[in-house]
């Protein structure tokens, strides 16, 4: 049985958040530990989370 694979807008904003505090946690790491590489993940999970919240608000405005 296929599942609906669309996030409610809710959904993206969490999913967004956690995002973001996961890659605080990857950059803090990062810098911690020397490793350049990780810091930079890190700072791609942010973007990534704050895109996924701004996903959310903009199915928030369009329902």
């Amino acid at each position: 049985m296929p599942r609906n694979t669309r996030n409610t807008s809710g959904q993206d904003k969490n999913e967004g958040a956690m995002d973001k505090a996961k890659g605080r946690m990857k950059e803090a790491t990062g810098a911690l530990t020397g490793n350049k590489d990780k810091k930079a993940e890190g700072r791609a999970d942010q973007r990534s989370g704050t895109a996924k919240e701004k996903k959310g608000k903009l199915k928030d405005l369009f329902k």
